[in-house]
């Protein structure tokens, strides 16, 4: 058997795994797009992305301090404003958020409150179903297929009076998986006169497949969709709380009225320069891609099972048990992500900069070959 260090001297056979010199960033592309810098503990653990804010955004939170003394509703609502232009909806479909937790978890509160029913599938993410229940809604789990993903025809089948809302995340955090486009839609049309659909989009630009379609066409006619946004993946602005909320005027202006966090105007003005810095936003999707080469080359090498994912994140059959697997992983300076029951034998990995992605291939390395 190929030793560790045979293998890591001679890469060539799994892609150039292990970082090739030129992939190293420049000095003006570390200044332009600010790579966090490389920890002891490497946290790959929340699908952060490792880059930014850019120099664009962090000129334009510098300059917001000058109004900082403000209350953020006048600067809220120009970006409404922008945010409505750019989906085509009018400015009272828009809610700005701490983040799109809060959309999720306000949306949860509005409709399902007091015994209402959320139908959602296991494994998602959990901040709406986990807050809901706090406010007495009840939670309807649908296992997710063989594929790892959604099983909208299980979904439907267990619509009831009951049931106020369905969440869905797409991709789907933590597998990854991205439902058909015209399946959604037509689940999406076709479900929303019995019930309100939320379609929670925290990963969609990472989508790759051609022309997908966000649910904010179903917004535009009329539908009981709710469309949640966040600057914190694809813009780097996790640290900052800022995300938004797409809806019909109706629905809007139900969920308004349990808006507690809002954001603030350092958030505000970055996610407006954020929206025009297209030059961060495509080296952020390129340096993602990369990472997930990576990622997948590691994988296919060690002969585990990984779902191809459509995120900053990869969903893998670690064939251990996570709550072990986590343990040896910190050990090896790599925080990996939380167990998702019922797949305690599988992990979320996020990407990271490709010197993070190089310290969990080699941790890897030695828990599986060591």
């Amino acid at each position: 058997m190929q030793s560790r260090r045979d293998w890591l001297r001679s890469s060539i056979g799994l892609g150039g795994l292990l970082m090739a010199p030129s992939s190293l960033l420049s000095a003006q592309e570390r200044a332009a797009y600010r790579p966090r810098p490389l920890e002891n503990i490497v946290r790959l653990s929340s699908n952060e992305n490792p880059y930014g804010p850019s120099k664009v955004v962090q000129e334009a939170i510098s300059t917001a301090f000058d109004h900082a003394c403000r209350y953020p509703y006048q600067y809220s609502d120009a970006l409404a404003e922008k945010l409505a232009k750019k989906h085509g909806v009018g400015p009272e479909s828009i809610i700005i958020t701490g983040g799109s937790t809060e959309g999720l978890k306000i949306a949860g509160l509005t409709f399902a409150h007091n015994g209402g029913e959320i139908i959602a599938g296991q494994p998602t993410f959990l901040a709406m179903m986990d807050y809901a229940k706090q406010w007495g809604a009840s939670i309807q789990w649908v296992p997710v297929g063989a594929d790892k993903g959604y099983d909208l025809d299980a979904i439907e089948n267990r619509i009831s009076s009951q049931t106020k809302m369905i969440f869905l995340c797409n991709p789907n955090n933590p597998t990854g998986t991205l439902l058909p486009a015209q399946k959604l839609k037509d689940f999406c049309q076709s479900v929303s006169q019995k019930t309100i659909v939320f379609s929670d989009e925290a990963y969609y630009d990472f989508i790759e497949e051609e022309n997908y379609p966000s649910m904010d066409t179903l917004v535009r006619d009329g539908q009981n969709v709710i469309v949640s946004k966040t600057f914190s993946k694809v813009y780097g602005l996790a640290g900052l709380r800022i995300g938004y909320l797409i809806a019909k005027p109706e629905l809007a202006a139900q969920i308004r009225k349990n808006v507690v966090a809002m954001s603030n105007v350092l958030a505000i003005a970055a996610a407006d320069a954020a929206l025009q810095d297209d030059a961060f936003y495509s080296f952020s999707l390129a340096k993602n891609r990369e990472a997930k080469s990576k990622i997948y080359a590691l994988l296919d090498h060690l002969k585990l099972d990984y779902v191809p994912s459509s995120t900053n994140f990869v969903f893998f059959h670690a064939q251990k048990d996570i709550r072990s697997l986590g343990p040896q992983m910190l050990e090896k300076g790599v925080r990996i992500g939380r167990p998702f029951p019922p797949f305690y034998d599988w992990c979320r990995i996020s990407t990271g900069t490709l010197e993070e992605v190089n310290r969990f291939v080699a941790g890897m390395l030695e828990v599986y070959q060591g």
